[in-house]
């Protein structure tokens, strides 16, 4: 035993600190990529490659040496089509990396933003209300750090101010855009009529029409948040994060929509022009 703790000793003297830090670092990076395959359907996928390797090892062992080639050249090969399969995680994880806070010293913020974004809140809001209200179905995808670019080139560009009247037109169920989703950038209708990828998400309720699945999809597939009523029930649903929040009342939408549109660090220094802005909207 004593053997054994001047082992030890022996070894952590030897230990620089930026072992330490290297150390971390693969940590840190070993969760981030256990917390992508939890989060995807790569699980399955990563424990079929493993008992591939377990089997290829075995065949090496048991000096199989014609099954040890093949096994060999097809892992080889495998590796570009690990990178093609895990192309929308891989996408996922980047991404994220790039929604970082780093970017926005760059990018900077308004002093109005805030108070913009309250009053946008606040239009979608009253509009979910209407349109709840007389069935109409409806897909507003909000736009954050992810551009949506590529989605807005499938609808109609219309670059005009938000407004409860604009959207009530847009989602008429007669109007050429109704079928579509309107995205908003910067506080502002960007395009209308915009195709969404759909969720894949098996354990979505069958009972969900492809409104809510391109809404789950489009916030699968960015931080994009996504405002869905429901034509059948009138019902109001938000998908965020990949995560679909159904049957939401107003002030529970309101507050989500301020919880994941107003940025933290605003959110304690303006709680009273906040509920100030509230009351002024009721009234």
């Amino acid at each position: 035993m004593e053997h054994l703790f001047t082992v030890i000793k022996n070894n952590l003297s030897v230990i620089r600190w930026w072992d330490g830090l290297d150390i971390l670092l693969v940590s840190f990076l070993l969760y981030k990529l256990m917390q992508l395959i939890r989060e995807s359907s790569a699980g399955q996928v990563l424990k079929g490659v493993l008992i591939f390797i377990l089997v290829t090892q075995l065949v090496g062992i048991f000096q199989l040496n014609m099954l040890y080639y093949l096994l060999s050249q097809t892992m080889q090969i495998g590796i570009l089509a690990l990178v093609v399969l895990f192309q929308p995680e891989l996408r996922r994880m980047l991404d994220s990396v790039g929604r970082s806070r780093l970017p926005s010293l760059f990018n900077g913020e308004k002093e109005g933003d805030t108070a913009e974004t309250l009053r946008a809140i606040a239009t979608i809001v009253d509009i979910s209300d209407f349109m709840a209200k007389t069935k109409t179905g409806t897909l507003i995808v909000v736009e954050r750090e992810t551009k949506l670019g590529e989605y807005m080139k499938t609808g109609t560009i219309l670059q005009a101010e938000l407004s409860g009247e604009l959207l009530k037109n847009i989602f008429f169920d007669r109007a050429p855009l109704h079928d579509g989703a309107v995205v908003i950038r910067g506080n502002k209708i960007a395009a209308a009529g915009c195709m969404l990828p759909l969720s894949t998400n098996k354990n979505l309720s069958r009972e969900l029409g492809m409104r809510h699945r391109a809404g789950v999809g489009i916030s699968e597939t960015t931080d994009a948040i996504a405002v869905i009523v429901s034509e059948e029930t009138g019902s109001i649903s938000i998908a965020v994060g990949g995560m679909l929040k159904r049957h939401l009342s107003l002030d529970t939408m309101r507050t989500l929509l301020t919880k994941e549109l107003v940025r933290a660090e605003d959110t304690p220094k303006k709680k009273l022009s906040l509920l100030k802005f509230w009351r002024t909207q009721k009234k």
